[in-house]
């Protein structure tokens, strides 16, 4: 029996497992890539190839977070500022030189006024946002601290490095090397305190935010868009070092060099 090619070798070694959006354009890549490099159940992979925008990059590790497989994101959506370029040929190469960031969520809790605690992970920011017409008031407390008695603002938000440039980057928050060790508080169109933006806090610290009024002023919390929670009365966030999410990138296009290359756009 004849030995197949080297290449044909290493794609046969190489389990990879692709997962695209419903966007037609991203389906179709998901076909041409199984075609010829074939596929596989993730739980089973040494890659997974997530194949959309950043959205779907971001739904691709919360549904993998229980796997410790490295994802390997292709651009077939908007954004992509979490995914490379999308090419057909020369994947498993890719593969094999592309360098690792390893990224760690919030853990978000909110509780409701009947006592419901509901608990959700994110990768890039945990939100709070006004349900109504009535702007939202806050109480901020750091490590167990009161730092403002009272935010009045159309919302807030804490983001990791990774998602600075996201929502928070949107909200006129700073944009946060990768590597820091710093989240960023930043408020939605403060009105008292006047302009005030945010802050920069510790990785490791625990941030409560308790709503005021809340039946007048009902606030929404949300972790990465998603897992809403409606009329919260508290949410606290803080790191979750021990989970983890492993993201490759193409050599010279990783996070820090992104964040870095986007504060000069």
């Amino acid at each position: 029996m004849r030995k197949p090619p080297p290449l044909a070798r290493e794609r046969l070694m190489t389990k990879i497992a692709f997962m695209a959006s419903r966007a037609e354009i991203a389906e179709s890549a998901r076909k041409t890539l199984i075609e010829a490099y074939g596929n596989h159940d993730p739980e089973d992979a040494d890659f997974i190839v997530a194949l959309g925008g950043d959205g779907f990059m971001l739904q691709t590790l919360h549904d993998t977070q229980h796997l410790d497989t490295p994802v390997y994101g292709m651009n077939c959506g908007t954004v992509g500022f979490l995914m490379n370029e999308y090419a057909p040929g020369g994947l498993i190469e890719r593969l094999d030189v592309a360098e690792e960031e390893v990224i760690h969520p919030l853990a978000m809790r909110a509780v409701t006024p009947d006592g419901a605690v509901h608990d959700a992970l994110a990768i890039n920011e945990v939100s709070l946002l006004r349900q109504g017409p009535q702007v939202a008031k806050l109480r901020i407390s750091v490590d167990g601290r009161v730092r403002m008695e009272e935010l009045v603002a159309d919302g807030a938000l804490v983001s990791t490095p990774a998602g600075s440039t996201a929502y928070n980057y949107s909200a006129h928050g700073p944009i946060v090397p990768i590597g820091s060790q710093v989240l960023a508080l930043t408020a939605m169109s403060a009105f008292r305190p006047r302009r005030w933006r945010g802050a920069l806090l510790p990785s490791a610290a625990e941030v409560r935010f308790d709503v005021l009024q809340h039946e007048k002023r009902p606030v929404m919390a949300e972790a990465d868009s998603r897992s809403a929670v409606r009329n919260v009365l508290t949410v606290v966030i803080r790191s979750r070092p021990e989970v983890r999410h492993r993201i490759l990138f193409d050599p010279g296009h990783g996070l820090e060099e992104r964040l870095i290359r986007e504060q000069f756009v």
